[in-house]
């Protein structure tokens, strides 16, 4: 088990449950609901996004926030009444790859704040029990922890053979009843059980049509990602390496980000037999694998110290893949997904498209921000050159959209060069150390 983080704004009361969480792992906690006082359903608020978008009430964050004190106080009275119930969520749907599109449920800000002080108080327990696998949604944690933790198993011989699994419409798919009873393994509240229903048992309002769905919990929704993890630490990380791990004939490690996950291993017959557990695994628990998506694969370095690696797999948008270091060792190496790489500088051309009127000094601020957003995310050493050709493209791009502004006054190589003197785009850098000092 990890050496949890716990959240810096926790309470004081909140730290202690902590604290009591780390020594009794077994122990069944009582008295929760309690701690979402007032001063929880505020720093909840806080922790909104200002811009977020609206429920089924239409009221914005800022909105709320100009009779804060009272909107929290009535709020605090109805849950202690019992008298609290989650509005329907409002669903959106956002684009994805290959044209198709991801459902998002919308809750209403009295509701995020609910979620959220539910969250605060369900963290504390749980970030004790889960597990070094799992790096998705957790204080502390990001997607470059998952990917360093596979950089660093290459280097072990650990990720000779990989198996890359895809669950199907996770979140739509998690058991209630399952999962209910998962949280009373910790959880002996049954004031706070209650109000975690109510966040679970919602109606979806989808443009006009109403639904009241009895499996899954809602994409977007505050709550969501922790609940996820609670179902996989029992469904896959606890099973894993308690039960499964230790009776292999070779090494083996997996890596978790929220409902992605890989499993690389040393030996061939450890990642077949592994595959077939975890589908039946999968399936007790109303889950399926994705057919298409989840594969077996060899990832090794080649043995005759030339060429490239054997096959490459992608995860939380790199790609992994052998490479040679300066000394002429192998080691795990990474780069931005080829098909993440095109959906930005698709974003960006669409972007400039629309907005090539707007004043210059605008449109380098947003594609200033635009840039330093995917530097952060995608900057790990070993993939400037994914960085450069973004930022090439998007040179490429702003100038055509400029020189389409106007057809008299047209945006020639040698004008745009005095453009970007004034209003420099920045260069690619490498932020993140996924190995090395």
């Amino acid at each position: 088990m990890a050496d949890a983080t716990t959240s810096l704004s926790m309470s004081p009361q909140l730290l202690k449950v902590a604290e009591r969480a780390k020594r009794n792992p077994s122990e069944r906690i009582l008295a929760l609901a309690r701690f979402i006082d007032e001063q929880a359903l505020d720093r909840a608020y806080h922790r909104l996004r200002k811009d977020a978008a609206v429920g089924v009430d239409s009221v914005t964050v800022e909105q709320y926030g100009q009779r804060l004190e009272e909107n929290l106080r009535t709020l605090h009275r109805r849950m202690k009444a019992g008298q609290y119930r989650h509005q329907p969520i409002r669903r959106v749907y956002i684009p994805k790859e290959g044209g198709k599109t991801r459902p998002i449920g919308i809750s209403t800000v009295d509701d995020k704040i609910v979620q959220g002080a539910l969250r605060e108080v369900l963290e504390a327990v749980y970030e004790q029990d889960f597990m070094d696998c799992s790096h998705g949604f957790r204080p502390g944690r990001r997607a470059h922890h998952a990917i360093k933790v596979l950089a660093d198993a290459g280097w072990t011989g650990t990720l000779h053979y990989i198996l890359e699994a895809d669950i199907v419409s996770f979140f739509d798919s998690i058991d209630r009843k399952m999962l209910m009873e998962m949280l009373r393994e910790r959880i002996a509240d049954e004031s706070l059980m209650r109000l975690v229903g109510k966040c679970l048992h919602v109606g979806i309002l989808d443009g006009e049509e109403y639904s009241e769905p009895d499996t899954g919990t809602s994409q977007g929704s505050a709550l969501s990602p922790l609940l996820g993890n609670i179902f996989l630490h029992n469904v896959l990380d606890r099973w894993f390496e308690n039960e499964i791990k230790p009776g292999l004939r070779g090494r083996s490690v997996l890596v978790r980000y929220a409902d992605d996950f890989v499993i690389g291993f040393e030996r061939a017959d450890d990642a077949e037999l592994v595959l077939k557990l975890v589908q039946q695994r999968m399936k007790e628990f109303g889950l399926r694998l994705h057919p298409q998506k989840t594969r077996l694969l060899p990832f090794q370095p080649p043995r005759d110290g030339g060429g490239k690696g054997s096959a490459t797999f992608d995860f939380l948008g790199f790609t992994l893949y052998w490479r040679r270091t300066r000394r002429g060792k192998w080691m795990v190496g990474c780069k931005t997904r080829r098909a993440r790489l095109r959906r930005a500088i698709q974003a960006v051309s669409e972007w400039c498209q629309r907005h090539r009127h707007r004043a210059i000094r605008e449109q380098h601020a947003a594609l200033t921000r635009k840039l330093n957003g995917h530097y952060s995310y995608f900057g790990v050493n070993g993939n400037l050159r994914s960085l450069q050709q973004l930022r090439f493209a998007v040179v490429r791009i702003w100038r055509k959209w400029l020189d389409r502004r106007s057809q008299r006054a047209r945006m020639s190589w040698k004008r745009y060069a005095a453009v970007l003197e004034l209003y420099p785009l920045p260069r690619p850098r490498i932020r993140v150390q996924i190995w090395g000092p």
